[in-house]
Formats: structure tokens, sequence, C-alpha cells
């Protein structure tokens, strides 16, 4: 597999002075494509500002990433929007779909601000939404769908485009274990047939299981890295349980 992302000797550094909070000290991280990597650390520990700087949402105080061949921190204004828009997709936690759009028009939408052809859309959307398991919720609302089917609709969203990066925050976090697990199982899914490349930020082992890699953030440094190898599912849960229990009780009543 080639590398797809490197970020390397990130700091992010809030406010001056003595109020200065460093939310990222120093962090290195690579991303083959294909990849299925997860983000795992207590409150505070720079996951999400992590996240948010490979997303363009935040800017690193220092360091460099580099995805897809291009340097993200050199983009500004309409390159920048132009390549957040084709080559990453996003799903958070709040599925974020628009109420006055059926679930196909909020996919939909997605191809249609890329320029895709119009003659192309129908058949990606409902391809995308086979996949996820929400073929037959494509002429419902959002207020008709369950929590699960939503952000099922809003995975379809976020990968129908074939980005080069899906940026995970906190997927499962408003889902009971039923719809977590369902859509855990269609990511993977989505992960080992289509070659998607995840990057999923998480604080529950759970969700962290279905990955293939896991990195442990503390205190904003790279901490620790697990890699799934040929472990089940079920084994590497309980590995990363017995990582957060090793790390501490105060981390460990975070997971």
């Amino acid at each position: 597999m080639s590398e797809l992302l490197t970020a390397a000797g990130l700091t992010r550094v809030y406010g001056r002075g003595a109020a200065a909070t460093r939310a990222l000290d120093g962090v290195s991280l690579s991303l083959e494509q294909g990849e299925f990597v997860g983000v795992m650390g207590p409150s505070g520990s720079g996951k999400t500002t992590l996240l948010n700087c490979i997303a363009t949402i935040d800017r690193p105080t220092s360091g460099s990433i580099v995805l897809d061949g291009r340097e993200l921190t050199g983009l500004r204004g309409r390159e920048l929007a132009r390549f957040r828009r084709e080559r990453l997709g996003f799903i958070f936690q709040d599925c974020n779909l628009l109420d006055t759009l059926t679930a196909f028009e909020n996919i939909a939408l997605s191809l249609s601000i890329v320029g895709a052809p119009a003659r192309e859309i129908p058949g990606r959307v409902r391809e995308m939404a086979e996949l996820l398991g929400i073929a037959d919720c494509l002429d419902k609302y959002p207020w008709q769908m369950s929590g699960g089917q939503q952000q099922r609709c809003a995975a379809a969203r976020a990968m129908v485009t074939r980005p080069a990066l899906v940026l995970a925050d906190e997927p499962t976090g408003a889902l009971d274990s039923k719809s977590a697990r369902l859509l855990l199982d269609r990511l993977e899914d989505l992960n080992r047939t289509m070659g998607a490349t995840i990057l999923m930020v998480t604080h529950d082992a759970f969700t962290a299981s279905c990955c293939r890699r896991v990195v442990f953030l503390r205190d904003g440094k790279l901490f620790l890295e697990l890699r799934r190898g040929e472990l089940d599912r079920r084994a590497f849960f309980q590995r990363l349980i017995r990582v957060v229990s090793d790390m501490g009780g105060e981390m460990a009543d975070v997971f």
C-alpha cells in the first residue's frame, strides 16, 4: 500500500504566555491507503484537535500535513475549499443531515457539489445506500428515520464522492449499541471491499476494535500504537481494554 497521509511534528498551541495550552505537542502520524485507523485518548489528550488539523478545520501552530500528495498547511481560500470538498469526507457525532431533504437528496447533494455528472448520481447514491443498508430509507426525511439510519445516511453522504480520506469524529457517540454495531460493521465492509481509508476518533474501546490500528494520545503526545494483526475483533477489544487499564484509573474511567 502507498502512503496517503503524513503528519509530521504537529504542534497546536491555544492562547499565549502563561495561559497558553499545548493541545498537540510534536505528534507525527502516517496512514497508508486503505487503512482503518482509530485515535483514542482521554478528554483533553488532543485527539479531536489532531483530527481537526488533518481535516483543515483547524491549522497547526507548527508541523506539516501531506495528504494525497498535497501539503495542507499551505492551502488557502478557494484552493483549500476545493481540496476539502473533493478529497475529504466527514462523519460527525451529530449526523447534520438537512431536514428538508430526503435521504436520497442528502447523499446526492455531495455529488452535486463536486460536479458529478447528473446521469451518474442516482446509481451512485443507490449503490452507496445498498452498501450501508439504507436503500429502503432513500425516500424518507431525517425525522422519519432512526438515529442509526440517519448516521448511516451521513456516512453514505461522506463516502459517495470516493474521497481520499474519511474522517470520523465519535461516529457512534449518539447511537445505541445495536445501531453502533451495525454502523461499524458497514464501515469495516467499506474499508475492506472498497479500500476506503478511514481515520476515526473515539473514546470507546468497542468502537476502536473495528480498526486495524489504534493510536493513543496523552497530553498532546503520541503515547502508544496497537496493531490488530491476525486478532479477531473480540481479542483486539480485550487488548485495548488492557492497555486502557494499564494507563491508569483516571484514563480507564474515560473509556
